[in-house]
């Protein structure tokens, strides 16, 4: 299953990422490489709650243009 992710800059320092079409599929790092595999883990962690909930992840949303 592949998924996508939206990754972020923090303010503060390092980045923070998400999955749009997991429920709490979000997460962060000190460096990009730090940020897949904690998104990765995160991202498997929610698959397995859904899974055992018998639901599926949300339909993949698809990133556009920005609107402002």
């Amino acid at each position: 299953m592949t998924l996508k992710a939206i990754l972020h800059k923090a303010e503060d320092g390092g980045f923070w990422g998400e999955v749009p079409s997991l429920p709490g599929g979000y997460s962060q790092g000190e460096t990009i490489v730090e940020l897949q595999a904690n998104l990765r883990e995160a991202a498997q962690g929610c698959l397995a709650v859904l899974q055992e909930e018998g639901r599926s992840p949300e339909p993949e949303v698809e990133i556009t243009e920005p609107i402002l």
